[in-house]
């Protein structure tokens, strides 16, 4: 069971449906791994619930029900439908629910771009202000140390990584900002794949993080 979750605040928003799409599919995909969250997210729910159920009702205008029935004559319009990708039948199962449906496909027919030791897919490319990645990190390697020039959340979906705040493993969440320095190391024994949310860019510190800087923008 994860023992690093999403935030109170996070798992809130999602009870409310307030959260974008990037966050909303890390959160119910952390969901599908931990009965805890999957319990507090039902639970502010119900919590929802019932505070509508006590609101005083709206009152309706005189003429509400004659407009309705008017509208009952409108020609319905065709609503566009986005398609689901296909899911492929050795569809990964190292990825939940719901993140597996959306992928689609075998982790190893994803189109990698590979960046030293770590390699990455973006999941929802054109998003102005989340990017949404899958990063897998080899075996042993480490990540240069770094900050942030906005907020990341990341969630472990196989193997794992350790950092100066913890050691995460699968369905754990991190979350780090413009006040954490860190440099994950991918645990030796299993590369260590990853769900990456960010809304601003790495920086990288040191003298050599100065220089990678020019160079590499994740």
């Amino acid at each position: 069971m994860p023992r690093y979750h999403p935030s109170e605040e996070l798992l809130m928003a999602y009870a409310a449906g307030h959260l974008e799409e990037a966050l909303a599919l890390l959160v119910a995909s952390h969901m599908a791994l931990c009965p805890d969250c999957r319990h507090e997210v039902s639970e502010f729910e119900s919590l929802g619930g019932a505070l509508l159920d006590n609101l005083e009702p709206a009152p309706l205008d005189e003429h509400a029900l004659d407009h309705l029935l008017a509208r009952l004559d409108e020609p319905v319009s065709e609503i566009d439908i986005p398609a689901k990708k296909p899911i492929s039948a050795a569809s990964d199962i190292t990825l939940p629910e719901p993140l597996r449906s959306y992928v689609g496909e075998e982790l190893d027919r994803l189109d990698w771009r590979s960046r030293g030791n770590v390699a990455e897919v973006e999941l929802m490319p054109g998003q102005p202000v989340l990017k949404t990645r899958l990063l897998r990190i080899k075996a042993g390697s480490a990540i240069p140390a770094h900050t942030h020039e906005g907020a990341e959340i990341t969630m472990v979906l196989k193997g794992g990584f350790s950092d100066h705040q913890g050691h995460y493993l699968r369905g754990d969440v991190c979350v780090a900002d413009n006040q954490v320095e860190h440099s994950p190391v991918a645990d030796s024994d299993d590369d260590c794949l990853c769900i990456a949310i960010t809304d601003g860019a790495l920086k990288f510190t040191g003298p050599v993080g100065r220089w990678l800087n020019l160079f590499v923008r994740f």
